[in-house]
This record gives structure tokens, sequence and C-alpha cells, in this order.
């Protein structure tokens, strides 16, 4: 089955879940599946050292709410248009995943989006030092994908990590990678 009629079938029943620690900021990312002729390749930064948070780090285009946003949809397309400057048409919504917590105090919802081709793109050079476009395919090859066990606060948590490219895809940013695949996956086996 393509992926794409797989996610929309995904999305138009998934209930996105909120975590239970409400804790945190609000925050939402865009998670951009972009269409290309050899497949779908999935949108990523490179946040410059610049940035308050995860600096350094690869991450999906996203950001804290204003109080101004339609949240979650809102949210990832402001900060998507903000950092990389992704004009919001383009991106046809699909979904929502759960909310994930992430010890830097942020409650993030991760919003599915496709895009029908590849934009030209523009990194804000306050937040973003590379925009990464990465085939979605290799984040479906488990040999890539490991885990360790951190301590956060006193809590240890299972911190995931794909060895892509060359940085590692880790933290919030691989378990939202990671529960989409699952997902696909799942969906898969049981269609």
């Amino acid at each position: 089955m393509a992926l794409l009629q797989s996610l929309e079938q995904i999305f138009s029943t998934y209930p996105s879940r909120p975590h239970p620690d409400r804790s945190g900021r609000r925050a939402a990312v865009l998670v951009a599946l972009v269409a290309t002729p050899d497949g779908y390749r999935l949108l990523l930064t490179k946040r410059t050292h610049l940035v308050e948070h995860h600096k350094g780090q690869i991450s999906f285009p996203g950001g804290a709410a204003d109080e101004c946003d339609e949240f979650p949809v809102g949210t990832a397309l402001r900060e998507s248009f903000e950092e990389v400057g992704l004009n919001p048409e383009d991106v046809r919504i699909l979904g929502a995943l759960d909310e994930v917590w992430t010890p830097s105090g942020f409650l993030i919802t991760p919003i599915i989006g496709v895009i029908a081709a590849m934009p030209v793109l523009l990194p804000n050079p306050a937040e973003v030092c590379e925009i990464l476009s990465i085939p979605f395919e290799a984040f479906f090859d488990d040999s890539t994908l490991r885990t360790e066990v951190r301590s956060f606060d006193d809590v240890d948590r299972t911190v995931y990590f794909y060895d892509i490219g060359e940085e590692p895809v880790w933290g919030a940013t691989a378990l939202i990678i990671h529960r989409l695949v699952t997902l696909i996956r799942e969906h898969e086996r049981l269609g």
C-alpha cells in the first residue's frame, strides 16, 4: 500500500492522546513528508547554537505556541514558516500524533503533513543552520535505531536514536519518528 494512502487511513481515525504530564509548555512541530520522484523524504532542521533550547540538535520545524495561534496546527505551520520559509498553503495536514513531553519542559503535539513537491526553503539563521531532507524509508531500517536509558530529574527514561547521516536523530524527534513508523507498520500488518 502506498505511504500516502496508509497515512490517510491511519489519521482518518487516529485518536491523538494527551500526555499524562500536563506540566510542559505547549508546543507543536510539523512532521512533514515531502513527495519526491524517489519516494517521501522527511523534512528536518539542524538547530543553531543561538537558540535557547536544543542547541545544535536535529529537529522538526516547530516551537512554542503563541497566544494568537490556532493550536496545534497553527503553531506548527507558523513556526515552520518562521524557521525555514515553508508556505503553510503547501502543506496538507493529515492529523496529529500523541503528545510528547520533554525534559526541557515542553509538551509537544506532532502534526503530520504532506507536501506535494520539495519547496524552495530558506533557513532562518537565528534558529536553523541547516535544512535536512532524509529518505523516510531509512527510518524503517531497524539497524539504524538504538535506545539508551538516561536519567532526567532522577527518573529513568528511554531515549531513542536513529543513526542516519552525519549526526544521530535523537530525543523527542526520534521518539516521534519511531511512533509514526510503528503506526505505519501496525497499519500495514493489519491492513
